[in-house]
């Protein structure tokens, strides 16, 4: 018996309802310190660092499979949950927004989405219906977790629902004509 084992990137569909629902691959669980991401070449989750300062992920953080970004890789993904989710877990978001940022002089999107099959909080379906402190929360987050590091961080803006449409749209896109080819190549 013989078992192939998919890529999470490349072997994981965007989802048929995109872009408004979207597959979720977690790397790291709300309330981790860990720095978890997947290894392109393999696979595998592999552990980046231990976040230099006391901070913890505020919310479940992944990619979006099939997709790809202006910093070379698959789309970001922040989904919000009662739970935190366990790395490696597909799940099903509902995309709200998107938070818009610069990290090391690169764009840096992270598309903000509630976990569709969580009853306490798949009611959301905009990112104006989020408490305001939300907001501040993902900020402070994503702005200062990277500081003792020597590294800086700086979001821009939060787009409502139809800019992180557009953006998923387009990172659908770019992955198949980048991929696409990438295939036809060899």
């Amino acid at each position: 018996m013989t078992t192939n084992v998919l890529h999470p990137w490349h072997g994981v569909e965007v989802g048929d309802k995109a872009p408004r629902f979207v597959n979720a691959v977690i790397e790291i669980p709300q309330g981790s310190r860990a720095k978890y991401e997947i290894d392109k070449a393999s696979g595998l989750l592999k552990l980046d660092r231990v976040i230099y300062s006391s901070f913890y992920y505020p919310a479940n953080y992944g990619f979006i499979p099939q997709t790809y970004g202006d910093d070379k890789d698959p789309l970001d993904i922040l989904v919000l949950s009662t739970i935190s989710i366990q790395p490696m877990c597909l799940v099903e978001a509902k995309v709200l927004g998107v938070m818009q940022m610069t990290d090391g002089g690169d764009a840096d999107d992270k598309i903000i989405a509630v976990a569709a099959n969580d009853p306490s909080i798949n009611y959301y379906n905009n990112l104006e219906e989020l408490p305001k402190h939300f907001f501040s929360e993902m900020r402070h987050f994503f702005e200062e977790y990277k500081r003792l590091e020597n590294k800086s961080v700086s979001v821009e803006e939060f787009g409502d629902k139809s800019k992180a449409l557009h953006i998923v749209e387009e990172a659908i896109a770019l992955y198949k004509k980048t991929f696409t080819v990438k295939l036809l190549q060899q």
